[in-house]
Order: C-alpha cells, then structure tokens, then sequence
C-alpha cells in the first residue's frame, strides 16, 4: 500500500447498550482496500473537562476520590461530563466548585484531545484555572466522594513521575497545562 491511509466507509450502525453516562454502538464499515465490511465499537459519551486549578501561592488543588473502574483511591484535578445545554468552560468552573469547594479568579482553555479515538466519539477540554480559593464546602453528588490535596508546583512532577498521579488525562491535562505556560 502506498500513500495515506483512506477513509473507511461505514455500511451500518446499530446501538448496543446505554450506560447512563455514556452508550456503546456497534458499526460496519467496509475497508477502502480490500472492501471487506469489519464490525467496530464505539463509545459514544458527552464532552469531559480537567480543570488545572492554581493557587497564588504556587500550589495545585488537587483531588482524591475512589475510583470504581481501578478499585482505587486516585489523585486528581477536577473534571467531569458537560452537562446538557452548558458550555465546557462553565462545566469547568461547576466541577471545580462541586468537588473541591474552590472558586477561580479566571479560567482560560489549555485545548481539547480525544480521550481514544480507537473508541471514544468525544473530546475532553482542559482548562486552567488561576487565582483559586476555598469559598466553600465540597458538594459531591451522592455518586462521588472527593477530598482536597493540594500539591505544591515544585511537588507535582515528581508527584506524576513516581505515579501518585496515574489518570492518563490527568497527566494529559497537566501537559496541555505545561505547554500553554510561557517559556521561562
């Protein structure tokens, strides 16, 4: 085969299963070089956002929460699902308000990726937000526990390299976050 890759055509898409958060459709797309039609899956979920909060005083808050899927205690940024008819940017600031109880001077975008574009039809938006502070309680859903950590700048690298830090969007976020930040 020479030259790019070409599009596959789809035949065909059934859904499988909701999952309240997100669903899962099967496809039947036929191979543009040798036409033969394959089955494919796809999670089919709502717009995610991470949140970069920052201190003034140099620290990152952070979360900690239990995390079903690894059956683990997981360190975190905020983040979650864009709830229906709101924007990223104000999900961002709904997030970091629900799980830590932080308020932000200002929140800007640090770009959007596909979390998998192997499976998943969506994208997660990362923000940064500067000037956080406490301004109240936590308010988590009844499906979600979080608790406060905040991690010093200087921390958060060794934090992620020695994997106290492990969600690769997280670590994804972070790096958007990294790249955004001018160069010294």
């Amino acid at each position: 085969m020479s030259g790019p890759p070409r599009r596959w055509k789809s035949v065909s898409a059934e859904p499988l299963a909701d999952c309240a958060v997100f669903r899962v459709s099967r496809t039947l797309a036929r191979s543009p070089t040798t036409g033969d039609v394959h089955p494919f899956f796809r999670i089919d979920a709502e717009e995610w956002v991470n949140v970069v909060p920052l201190t003034d005083d140099g620290q990152v808050v952070m979360v900690r929460q239990y995390r079903h899927g690894a059956q683990e205690l997981t360190l975190e940024i905020p983040g979650g699902i864009v709830d229906p008819g709101e924007s990223p940017e104000a999900a961002a600031l709904r997030e970091l308000q629900e799980e830590t109880g932080y308020d932000a001077r200002e929140i800007v975008p640090a770009g959007s990726l596909n979390p998998n574009p192997a499976l998943f039809t969506n994208r997660v938006h990362t923000f940064v937000a500067r000037g956080c502070r406490r301004v109240g309680e936590i308010r988590n859903s009844g499906m979600e526990e979080t608790s406060v950590e905040l991690v010093a700048l200087d921390h958060l690298r060794r934090r992620v390299r020695e994997g106290h830090v492990d969600h690769a969007l997280v670590v994804a976020a972070l790096y958007r976050w990294e790249l955004e930040e001018p160069e010294p």
